[in-house]
């Protein structure tokens, strides 16, 4: 009992590591921003924000505000701060093509000051988005007007936080790696191409499952459904494989090295609460490659950000799947070498057994008999040759 013991414990010390070292002190460095303009103004607030930001944020200015929202989708900045908003062009101010304001000519000044606006992306990140506010809005307070915050990508009205997607991700991952549990104890008996097709079947399920609720239950997303059921099952067939062929090597500890791949390591580096920018390096290389991010950053991607960014994400998650056919392969590999052995192991032993039981056991009568005379006969047969070389004949 004390021996099983170690494996609950093990868990509590690695979900303490792993959750409280990825979200206990979340800080930025180096998020990225912009100034929206082009003259000096925006260069010097650009370049003083950075000077007292001191690596936390990364300033740049860019253009116009047409600009900064196209960057904002594409997830390059996560923040654009627009001093004034009628001198920039650009849709929403009143600018027409050419960045002009209407009434007026291009170098005309604003016959008075404009509120400054703040154009962020929640469905990217809403903590992102409120680390960003919190920046800006003193800057906002020192020219005497109150922030306007625009959202450039806000999420679903159901998911006004956009981190539904974070928990549709611990349903779909719970839904796997329990499975794995349940193919490798279970259906150990099995051979294991056949637990890697229940493994492969199961996937498929687990990703309706998950789309079911992102959808038609919970409506975290309002379109490309079809998209995140291909991302569900690529995410959750990567885990079930890898969990199966991993259960050859690991059996009753299988449970524990599932949970740190895809729980400890995976959800904390997913970017669903907290992106990289704002969690610890070792937390924010993961996610450059481990397949929960694939997952969020994917379904993000497809879901508000017109597919940018959507091919690399879905190769992230392909590639867990390639990995998990390899733990398969090896797994195989592994069994039928030890299958051999054992059947080596069991044909020797076989043998050492009879032979065991014919030196105890003592022979029947006749055939001891029949041993005699042949012996006999033998000697004779033996003798008389002997006789007859003796004598030359």
């Amino acid at each position: 009992m004390l021996t099983h013991l170690i494996t609950p414990l093990l868990m509590c010390v690695g979900m303490g590591l792993a959750y409280l070292g990825a979200f206990a002190h979340p800080a930025p460095h180096d998020l990225p921003v912009a100034v929206v303009g082009s003259g000096q103004s925006a260069q010097l607030l650009a370049q003083s924000i950075n000077d007292k930001a001191g690596g936390d944020l990364e300033v740049r200015t860019v253009a116009d505000r047409s600009e900064a929202v196209d960057q904002l989708k594409q997830q390059k900045i996560f923040g654009a701060y627009v001093m004034n908003p009628a001198q920039v062009k650009g849709p929403g101010h009143g600018g027409n093509r050419d960045g002009e304001t209407r009434g007026a000519s291009p170098d005309a000044e604003p016959s008075a000051p404009s509120a400054p606006e703040l154009i962020v992306a929640t469905a990217g990140s809403d903590t992102s988005a409120s680390v960003v506010q919190k920046v800006f809005t003193p800057i906002a307070a020192k020219q005497g007007f109150p922030l306007k915050v625009t959202d450039a990508a806000p999420p679903v009205e159901d998911d006004p936080t956009g981190q539904g997607i974070f928990f549709l991700l611990v349903a779909i991952s719970i839904g796997s790696y329990a499975s794995v549990a349940v193919i490798g104890g279970a259906g150990a008996v099995l051979p294991l191409w056949l637990r890697a097709v229940l493994a492969t079947g199961t996937s498929f399920v687990v990703g309706i499952i998950g789309t079911l609720f992102a959808g038609p239950v919970f409506h975290l997303v309002d379109n490309g459904l079809w998209g995140l059921w291909g991302m569900a099952w690529l995410y959750s067939a990567g885990i079930l494989l890898i969990g199966t062929g991993l259960h050859t090597f690991l059996k009753r500890w299988t449970t524990l090295g599932v949970m740190a791949l895809f729980v400890m390591l995976n959800f904390t580096s997913s970017g669903g609460i907290f992106r990289p920018e704002l969690q610890n390096g070792f937390f924010a290389a993961l996610h450059s490659f481990w397949n929960g991010a694939g997952f969020v950053e994917g379904t993000r991607s497809h879901v508000y950000f017109d597919d940018y960014g959507l091919a690399g994400h879905v190769w992230t998650l392909a590639l867990w799947l390639v990995a998990g056919l390899l733990m398969v392969g090896v797994a195989a590999l592994a069994e039928r070498r030890r299958r051999t052995a054992e059947a080596n192991a069991a044909a020797n032993a076989a043998a050492v057994a009879a032979a065991a039981v014919a030196a105890t056991v003592p022979e029947p009568e006749t055939k001891r008999k029949r041993r005699y005379e042949a012996s006999e006969a033998e000697a004779e047969q033996a003798a008389e040759q002997e006789m007859e070389e003796a004598v030359g004949v």
